[in-house]
């Protein structure tokens, strides 16, 4: 079980596992017990899950049969055997919870993504076992459009190919589109060596925003790329919330010292696990959902 993915219902992790000899996912009955308990507390959820499971056994349902055990990360960081149900498996553990919660998580969980997005994350997904992945120019704008395009090719026109018109988020007006090129340059020549020179680069590249669409999902990659190669390091996205990121890049142009931290307190040093890769692709685009 190398593939672990994480999908968000409300803000709250529904985790999956990658089944590859049945070629099909398996998610986490105590993820999705949780989102229709509203419950955040995980021995509550653990314990009602017991509770339901007798009275459904009882009821001679069908999905405590269709559960099937693998092992995910437990709260207590260890890996432990859990019950995993299939994709219809979640739909039938759903229906049996009334209530707007429960419709709106069951809508929500047979929606096929064909937006850009959705189709972007699975490229983004194959980029680990791509054969790309290794000929990526680490730190450089030619780089960052290299990942750009694979993630956004036969998706945007643009793909890969620095923006020739002025864009703003929030109020906020990114590098002017007559001089970035000069800009890139100049952030391409800035020191690399060390964490803090790292995320200085990142900052400014950010600034920069040298893409119409898609500068967020594909400088996190670059980012990464980046640590792995001068670190031995990587960031675990997954320890670092959607709105303690959104704010630290708001205030980074200004003052980096809480995106540098919460990069800092989230490195590790498993940078070769598929695992980790898969979360930090489930996490960025997660950052990017309106």
């Amino acid at each position: 079980m190398h593939k672990v993915s994480v999908r968000f219902f409300n803000d709250r992790e529904v985790r999956a596992v990658w089944d590859e000899e049945n070629a099909k996912w398996w998610f986490s009955v105590l993820d999705v017990v949780a989102v229709l308990t509203d419950q955040d507390d995980y021995a509550k959820t653990r314990n009602y899950w017991k509770y339901l499971k007798t009275k459904l056994k009882k009821e001679k349902s069908e999905v405590v049969s269709a559960t099937n055990q693998f092992k995910i990360l437990a709260p207590d960081g260890k890996r432990r055997l859990t019950d995993m149900l299939d994709s219809d498996g979640v739909i039938a553990l759903g229906k049996e919870f009334p209530g707007k919660q429960a419709n709106r998580f069951i809508e929500w969980f047979t929606f096929s993504d064909e937006s850009i997005d959705g189709k972007s994350k699975l490229k983004a997904y194959a980029l680990f076992d791509s054969s790309l992945i290794d000929s990526i120019e680490v730190g450089t704008t030619n780089g960052l459009q290299q990942i750009h395009a694979y993630l956004f090719g036969g998706l945007y026109d643009f793909a890969g190919q620095i923006r020739q018109k002025n864009i703003s988020k929030g109020g906020f007006q990114f590098a002017v589109a007559h001089f970035l090129g000069n800009t890139l340059k100049q952030i391409e020549q800035m020191p690399g060596s060390t964490f803090e020179e790292i995320v200085d680069k990142y900052v400014e590249m950010n600034i920069a925003h040298p893409f119409m669409e898609g500068n967020g999902r594909s400088m996190r990659i670059w980012l990464d790329l980046i640590l792995k190669k001068r670190m031995k390091k990587c960031v675990d996205w997954s320890r670092i919330g959607k709105k303690e990121y959104l704010s630290a890049m708001v205030q980074s142009p200004v003052d980096s010292a809480a995106i540098r931290t919460l990069l800092h307190n989230a490195l590790t040093d498993d940078i070769h696990s598929h695992e980790m890769y898969m979360k930090g692709i489930d996490y960025s685009y997660y950052y990017e959902e309106d």
